[in-house]
């Protein structure tokens, strides 16, 4: 890992591969020195008093998933000493809260932040609450502090206040006897402004206090929130850019006199490896991450120390060289609670500033191997009993998983297909529909989940995969618009991440990814019920209103006429896996062949 020498004035780089709990860890240590003078406590020998270690133990995009996740969204990849790779089950707040209280045991000096998006998009246990079960289990985490992520506006911002300071839902009332309480810890929302007073809507910073230790965390969520949120749930707001944010608010706590400062930001990179504890950087090709948190990190102001992220949902603990050139460690510990982040920040008391020589930090598996936490276990009990008559209701029959993975996810084209066949009640000449793949929160696993047998979908299954209570949208466009909506998957603001739309099964066409921008798309392949694009046709497509309102860089999708609203997504993938499956006749998984794939 990148090192300084204070005694060579030299860079230099060490490589180290420690042991997690659940196996091998990602470690990104700055140096294995502290400054000069200085003992290692890690050694078995004490620090002087003017040296403190601070446990900074951190997660990101917990999405409500107090159970634990099923099929690939549970899982995690290790890397072994020998190259090989194998898969863990992870995840689950019974698991998660035994991972946090064991590792602050014997640190005195210990935080737990996270990175934003710990509600929204969430399982049916929490969702159905309007996440009130989330907020719950966090509290009994000991979260001290998080940022807000794009999630945490779905419903907006009023109820993103509510999820903070507490009450009972306006429409939905309360769900218990007991008044909700909202968060024990800060939302930290700096960048997120009201339009018409130009404050941030929550707190911009918050200062974590220990004896005489101070460390300032300023929480920011991606500026472009308002491009992944429907319009609805960020109207009245502007969102500001995450580095000129971070770098106001750093000058603020510094001239409060501290120093010490971890940034909280909910935008995050691609890790070169799928294993959460690869050496990130190591040398030569298939190291070090890429993405927007890349650009944001080389920016940030050198007076922050560490950057915890989010967002991309992957799993990573890099250093990324800030504006003077030194390393600074940036994290993030994938999603749905199945890796945490123990990141040791040494304080020095002379300076009131952390020894960036002496960061050390690495990702750890939330194994499902340690016993449970009794109060989680009665937490999940409890809301699952009041879940259980609508959740646990059968709307299909599947023959085997249908994950939702992949370029063309088997599961996104089941909701294609799902969401044209509610069109074509709504309006017979319904051409074909379009799904984003970002609203496919989780596939399908055939093995139950409960009592309720093998190959059979629960409601809560199904909320589960869809839960953002989007509408089924048709609006008309010409096939000139429907060619650029494609291109718009690959090009624009989308060209440097694509997000590929998952078609309806009468829809075909080739992408060649080893082109650039529009021309990944090979226009003369695309095909409609067999038939070629006739440019100048009217074509009647059903998305949802998230995509319908131009969501996710799909701005032609924007701009349909003719429009017409039916019902949320969820019911319409209810009434199709009932209508087209039963016990002695299950649905089979899309043979995702829709998109042809040239790399």
């Amino acid at each position: 890992m990148p090192a300084m020498s204070q005694q060579q004035n030299s860079h230099r780089r060490m490589y180290r591969l420690v042991a997690a709990a659940a196996g091998l860890a990602t470690v990104g240590a700055l140096a294995a020195a502290l400054p000069a003078g200085a003992h290692d406590s890690r050694h078995g020998k004490p620090l002087p008093s003017r040296y403190q270690d601070v446990q900074l133990l951190s997660f990101n995009d917990l999405h409500g998933n107090l159970e634990p996740p099923s099929g690939s969204s549970g899982r995690v990849t290790e890397l072994q000493a020998d190259g090989t790779t194998k898969t863990i089950d992870a995840g689950g707040v019974e698991y998660l809260a035994t991972h946090l209280r064991e590792a602050r045991k014997g640190n005195a000096y210990s935080v737990t932040a996270a990175g934003g998006d710990m509600v929204g998009a969430s399982p049916l246990i929490s969702g159905l609450f309007h996440d009130e079960p989330t907020i719950e289990a966090l509290n009994k985490l000991d979260l001290d502090v998080t940022s807000v992520g794009n999630h945490e506006f779905d419903e907006g911002a009023k109820e993103l206040g509510r999820l903070q300071n507490g009450g009972c839902h306006p429409t939905a009332g309360c769900y218990t006897d007991k008044k909700f309480v909202g968060a024990d810890f800060p939302y930290l929302a700096a960048n997120v402004l009201d339009e018409k007073t130009g404050r941030p809507i929550l707190k911009p910073y918050w200062v974590w206090k220990k004896k005489d230790v101070k460390v300032g965390f300023i929480g920011v969520t991606l500026e472009d929130t308002p491009g992944v949120v429907s319009a609805e749930g960020v109207k009245g707001l502007k969102f500001k850019d995450e580095v000129e944010t971070i770098n106001k608010y750093a000058r603020v706590l510094q001239k409060q006199g501290v120093k010490s400062i971890v940034a909280l930001i909910h935008e995050g990179g691609q890790p070169a490896s799928g294993s959460y504890n690869y050496n990130c950087d190591s040398p030569g090709p298939g190291d070090g991450i890429s993405g927007p948190i890349v650009d944001i990190a080389k920016n940030i102001s050198p007076s922050v120390d560490a950057l915890v992220t989010g967002h991309t949902h992957a799993a990573y603990v890099c250093t990324v060289p800030d504006p003077s050139g030194k390393p600074r460690m940036v994290t993030s510990a994938a999603s749905f609670g199945r890796l945490y982040t123990d990141t040791t920040l040494t304080y020095d008391r002379f300076t009131g500033d952390i020894a960036r020589t002496s960061v050390k930090s690495a990702n750890h598996v939330v194994t499902r191997t340690v016993p449970k936490a009794p109060d989680m276990t009665e937490l999940i009990g409890r809301w699952n009993t009041l879940a259980a008559p609508i959740g646990n209701r059968a709307i299909g029959y599947i023959s085997a998983d249908i994950p939702s993975t992949g370029t063309e996810s088997p599961m996104g084209d089941l909701i294609a297909d799902a969401q044209l066949a509610h069109g074509r009640k709504l309006d017979a000449g319904t051409d074909l529909a379009l799904m984003n793949p970002g609203g496919v929160r989780a596939g399908l696993t055939y093995a139950a989940k409960g009592t309720e047998g093998d190959g059979v979908v629960t409601y809560a299954e199904g909320f589960t995969v869809q839960p953002f209570s989007n509408t089924v949208n048709l609006q008309d466009f010409t096939g000139a618009q429907l060619i650029k909506v494609l291109q718009e998957q690959v090009s624009g603001s989308n060209a440097a991440s694509p997000k590929i739309l998952l078609p309806s099964a009468n829809l075909t066409y080739t992408l060649d990814l080893t082109k650039s921008g529009a021309d990944r798309i090979v226009v003369d392949s695309v095909r409609l019920d067999g038939a070629a694009i006739d440019p100048a046709a009217t074509y009647r497509v059903a998305t949802n209103s998230f995509l319908a309102g131009g969501g996710d860089g799909f701005t032609t999708l924007g701009q349909g006429t003719n429009d017409l609203v039916g019902s949320d997504d969820l019911a319409a993938l209810v009434d199709y896996l009932t209508a087209n499956s039963s016990a002695s006749s299950p649905i089979a998984p899309p043979a995702a062949n829709r998109i042809t794939v040239v790399k």
